[in-house]
């Protein structure tokens, strides 16, 4: 069996092109839900349902979110209330009481549905409800996204990291950037959807990882090994699974081979730089290699010259479509025997 942690988009890009070298029957995918908010009572689990809907064959591939095709009727009419009604189209946190009561797995990522801040397809909404019905009725996450993988004929096994909440939450370099005011303290989709990542940033919290306790299926998962990370954000895609300490310790203890989301100081995509920085990595791949002291091996791209201390396979590491993806799975799957795991 292989494991791969994902968040955001690189991991899923490396899974379109990964069937033909890991066998998608033996493939768990431990997904991040640090990103995870509830807007207007639904639960939205961004990064879970980007490998869902990618291996389920209908993800919007031109944004890497949401479904292809979909509708935004429900979405629009929620904006065009707000206007009419005079009401602040700007992410609207409920109150701080309404954050730490009722569900649990919505904890510290509360938001009001006015205005609908994330754009959310009719049918991707469609989802989220089966998703946060599911939860009423008593199932916990990890069994709730098992069945959304069995109606989307997902492949994979796909688990969150944790059925307990944990938010990733942005620090502000005293509540301002530039010339623009923001908070002090913002959830990562506030501060990635609402405002672009313009904000300064000091620090990133994973609130709540300190007392999550990992998913068996993901704890089990990353036990039995290897695994991968794809060229996901170090802090804010794979950050929040290993701030929870029993994955951490877990990585430390199988083999784990890294892709790099940067050509040396250049990533390819997002606002890992940006992260990486405030929270004391340099921007890099080197920086990469300090947040992943359990990884024993890396996938670099071919142009990168940087220089490991442990064992590195370099190819082409851009992922334009699933050919791409099958050469940097090849990659990973030839930095794994170098560490000395098996690969199926």
């Amino acid at each position: 069996m292989t494991t791969f942690l994902s968040g955001g988009t690189g991991t899923p890009k490396l899974l379109a092109g990964a069937e033909s070298v890991f066998d998608p029957a033996d493939t768990t995918v431990v997904a991040n839900t640090g990103d995870d908010v509830e807007l207007g009572g639904l639960l939205v689990c961004p990064d879970v349902d980007t490998v869902l809907f990618e291996q389920g064959g209908v993800l919007d591939r031109e944004r890497w979110w949401g479904i292809a095709d979909d509708t935004t009727e429900t979405h629009d009419e929620l904006r065009a209330l707000a206007d009419a009604a005079g009401l602040d189209s700007g992410p609207r946190y409920l109150s701080d009481e309404a954050q730490n009561t009722g569900r649990d797995i919505a904890n510290w990522r509360r938001f009001s549905g006015v205005a609908e801040f994330m754009e959310i397809g009719d049918r991707d909404r469609a989802v989220h409800l089966t998703r946060t019905s599911l939860l009423d009725e008593g199932h916990n996450l990890t069994e709730v996204t098992r069945t959304l993988a069995a109606a989307l004929d997902v492949p994979v096994d796909v688990v969150p990291m944790s059925d307990d909440p944990v938010a990733s939450i942005v620090h502000t370099v005293d509540g301002s950037s530039s010339d623009s005011d923001f908070a002090a303290e913002m959830h990562f989709q506030e501060f990635w959807v609402a405002h672009r990542a313009d904000p300064e940033v000091a620090d990133v919290e994973f609130r709540g990882a300190e007392s999550a306790d990992a998913s068996p299926a993901a704890l089990g998962a990353i036990e039995e090994g290897p695994v991968v990370i794809g060229p996901s954000n170090p802090v804010t895609s794979i950050g929040p699974m290993v701030a929870i300490e029993k994955l951490r310790e877990a990585l430390h203890q199988t083999t784990v081979v890294a892709v790099s989301p940067f050509v040396e100081d250049e990533v390819f995509s997002g606002p890992a730089a940006k992260l990486m920085d405030a929270v004391g990595y340099e921007p890099s791949t080197r920086g990469v290699a300090d947040a992943y002291p359990f990884a024993d091996a890396f996938v670099l791209d071919e142009a990168d010259g940087t220089h490991l201390d442990r064992p590195a396979v370099r190819t082409d590491t851009r992922m334009d479509d699933a050919a791409d993806a099958r050469r940097v799975a090849e990659a990973a799957a030839e930095a794994l025997s170098r560490a000395g795991a098996e690969v199926a």
